[in-house]
């Protein structure tokens, strides 16, 4: 039997490296990232969420075999923009992530608003983008303190436009998923993990942060592994 490899999306203002605990963690499985348009060090180079569906699509389809997406946060919304035919994904996996409908946007289901916690930024000539301003306390409040500081480091801006823009497909309708609700997550609250679940074919519960890669990375991957064979 083929085992799947993986596939994994990071959320909004992180990057490929913020997952490099749990990449450890599964040392034995063939892992893919990728590095998202809307998130980056320069406002003036951010695109959007239709860039990233784009960028997820191929990044999948390049690898040829089944694989297993793990969407985290933001990550749900291009993930479950990209894939209007299933091709090789065999499963998505929503962690603490924006599992929604056609016609839903990350700030359409926040009346349009951002979250308390985070700031817009509005530039001329460019588009709008966001930042986080208690980003310690926001992803990482049960992480170590030196990874959390790294984490921290590490984080981009984030394009407005990709938090705005609302889907027109929604892969999760014909791709099983699996939702992640993070019980101890301050980014995205609980009651909202929940009812997004509703939607997945199974539900999963992790008493952890909305970072549980940098927390609890070995959990995660035992998760994850548990997936993979049942896709």
């Amino acid at each position: 039997m083929t085992v799947p490899s993986v596939l994994l999306v990071p959320g909004a203002w992180h990057r490929p490296d913020h997952f490099r605990l749990l990449v450890d963690e599964l040392s034995d499985v063939d892992v893919h990232t990728v590095t998202l348009t809307s998130s980056g060090d320069d406002p003036a180079a951010l695109q959007d969420m239709h860039a990233d569906a784009g960028v997820i699509a191929r990044a999948a389809a390049a690898i040829g075999g089944p694989v297993v997406v793990v969407a985290h946060s933001y990550g749900g919304v291009p993930t479950t923009q990209a894939f209007r035919q299933a091709g090789n994904v065999a499963r998505i996996i929503f962690l603490a992530a924006f599992q929604l409908l056609a016609g839903e946007s990350l700030l359409s289901i926040n009346c349009g608003s951002l979250m308390p916690w985070a700031r817009r930024r509005r530039q001329k000539g460019i588009g709008d983008y966001v930042e986080v301003v208690t980003p310690m306390t926001v992803f990482y409040n049960d992480v170590e303190a030196e990874t959390a500081r790294y984490a921290v480091a590490r984080l981009g801006y984030q394009s407005y436009a990709s938090m705005s823009q609302r889907l027109t497909e929604t892969a999760w309708q014909t791709i099983p998923s699996t939702y992640v609700i993070c019980e101890a997550d301050n980014a995205i609250p609980v009651a909202a993990q929940e009812a997004m679940a509703r939607r997945a074919d199974d539900v999963v519960r992790l008493p952890t942060s909305h970072s549980p890669f940098l927390s609890q990375s070995a959990m995660l991957a035992g998760l994850i592994r548990r997936s993979l064979a049942r896709a």
